[in-house]
């Protein structure tokens, strides 16, 4: 989306520097879906049918990002029975007890050997210091340093950017409700591939991770 197309507002916005990165609040979302809306007329629908969408905001720290990891290639309704399952039985519920106790009871638990392994490396991250600046970097450095991090992926760094830090211009590559959302919005024969959704999403600089609500928005719609 060029500079030029947007409002005074959606430049206030959108208002950053290096030292303090932007953080999307509930106004600038919703300043955004507008802005989205105005400029594609398929967001337009979504937006029309729907209203901004929600802010879908986790608190940043250890849980978030394991939570996410949880996430990966599996439901949501799965990855929330496994967390929950994990709050019940660590103890303490934070980077130190995963640490303390080790993979053997995580995967006694149900998780998968691969996954619990990413598990006590993602509390290592938390507690060696390497997460400390993370809500201080620009996009390219706090995506760098999540992906330093074994088992953190481009779609869970990008995910944890979008929610946790509420950064404005995230778009989490390889999200298969994304591109289900945008093949039915647009009436497509088939389901776009990952490279053309993100092609697509270009369209929608600065507010990526706007339109990425707003798509996860209907899909969910969709669903019901």
């Amino acid at each position: 989306m060029p500079a030029d197309s947007l409002s005074d507002g959606s430049r206030h916005v959108l208002k950053t520097t290096t030292d303090h990165p932007t953080r999307l609040k509930r106004e600038g979302l919703e300043i955004a879906a507008a802005a989205l809306a105005a400029r594609d007329p398929h967001l337009a629908a979504i937006h029309h049918l729907h209203g901004p969408p929600p802010m879908w905001a986790r608190r940043p720290g250890f849980p978030t990002l394991l939570r996410i990891v949880l996430e990966q290639q599996v439901s949501l309704l799965s990855a929330r029975a496994m967390f929950e399952r994990l709050k019940s039985n660590i103890e303490p519920f934070n980077a130190a007890g995963f640490i303390a106790s080790g993979e053997a009871p995580l995967r006694a638990l149900g998780v998968t050997r691969q996954k619990a392994h990413y598990c006590v490396q993602v509390a290592q991250a938390f507690t060696n210091g390497d997460l400390n600046r993370i809500a201080l970097m620009n996009d390219e450095d706090a995506h760098a340093a999540l992906l330093r991090i074994k088992g953190v992926g481009p779609w869970t760094a990008n995910i944890y950017l979008l929610m946790a830090l509420g950064r404005p211009d995230i778009w989490p590559d390889g999200d298969i409700a994304l591109a289900s959302a945008l093949g039915s919005l647009r009436k497509m024969k088939a389901r776009p591939t990952f490279p053309e959704l993100a092609k697509i999403a270009e369209g929608w600089r600065p507010y990526r991770s706007v339109a990425a609500r707003m798509l996860w928005q209907y899909y969910l719609a969709e669903r019901e």
